[in-house]
């Protein structure tokens, strides 16, 4: 049995390891909060993003074409994960949903590139057999995600100007609920013409359409570019909101189980201090009856 100093130093330091834990949470919980102040501005700029292409495609000049078609069948990967750990399985999900999409492709190693977002998804991906062609740090607050989002274009780029690549997808983890997020993939290249299409047929909300004194093509790109980074934006947002979910879920199962283990080992704690009280009780007890016996002889 274990001596009461040792269980009193196991009671410390499950202690101590239950008030990291809730901090985590707490901080998990904050991060969340943050993030989805983010998303607001964003769907607001993402809305004022399309009411822009709404103008412009209305007055789209006769037999332009608004998006090139794909012109070979390679792809482009962007997968999010995390740079952080205490997280659950949120890398695992992300990695094998990419697996399964990528069996159902069955594109060769040649016709495909991939864009890892964050340390543990390279880990998990390299581990699932497939070579990653460039890497990303996650963002480490929403102040550092315009930069992120920034290079990924450029990424992006390099791949349609040096191997063709022209079709581009994402691949990250959405939340779902309080607690539950699941694998998401977007398409981000080539634009969808039926998205394009919604989007001119809508009905204006107001009486008059505005104009635009600046060339079409000039225009239709810069709009384009910046729903491309409303898109990517939305993304990394997503991806790290699900991430600290995961974590805090992790967080609270952790806190259970730390819970339950301290409540054995306080049991436990009084149990050897009670048997310690009572064997020395008993051997006062037993020192007292040898003395009486002694003074009786």
């Amino acid at each position: 049995m274990e001596t009461i100093e040792a269980l009193r130093d196991r009671i410390g330091t499950a202690e101590s390891l239950q008030s990291v834990v809730t901090t985590m949470k707490s901080l998990a919980a904050v991060n969340i909060q943050q993030l989805e102040g983010v998303l607001r501005p964003l769907d607001h700029y993402s809305r004022s993003v399309e009411l822009g292409l709404q103008v412009v495609l209305t007055r789209r000049p006769e037999g332009v074409a608004v998006v090139e078609p794909a012109l070979s069948d390679s792809l482009g990967l962007v997968v999010f994960g995390s740079d952080q750990g205490m997280c659950g399985q949120f890398n695992e999900d992300i990695v094998s949903h990419v697996v399964d999409e990528l069996d159902a492709v069955g594109l060769p190693t040649r016709d495909r590139a991939i864009l890892a977002v964050g340390a543990r998804a390279v880990a998990g991906l390299e581990n699932a057999g497939l070579a990653i062609d460039d890497y990303l740090g996650t963002p480490a607050s929403p102040g550092a995600i315009t930069p992120v989002v920034e290079q990924i274009p450029l990424i992006v780029e390099r791949w349609q100007n040096q191997r063709g690549i022209d079709r581009v997808m994402l691949f990250y983890n959405e939340r779902v609920s309080s607690g539950h997020y699941r694998p998401a993939t977007n398409r981000l290249l080539p634009i969808d013409r039926e998205w394009l299409a919604s989007i001119e047929r809508r009905r204006w909300p107001s009486k008059v359409l505005p104009t635009f004194a600046m060339q079409w093509r000039p225009l239709f790109s810069r709009l384009m570019r910046q729903h491309l980074l409303v898109v990517l934006y939305r993304a990394v947002v997503e991806s790290m909101i699900s991430e600290h979910t995961a974590r805090m879920a992790s967080m609270q199962a952790a806190e259970k189980n730390i819970e339950e283990r301290l409540e054995e080992l306080r049991a436990q704690f009084r149990q050897t201090r009670q048997s310690s009280i009572t064997a020395e009780l008993l051997d006062i007890v037993s020192g007292f009856e040898a003395i009486r016996t002694e003074d009786d002889l």
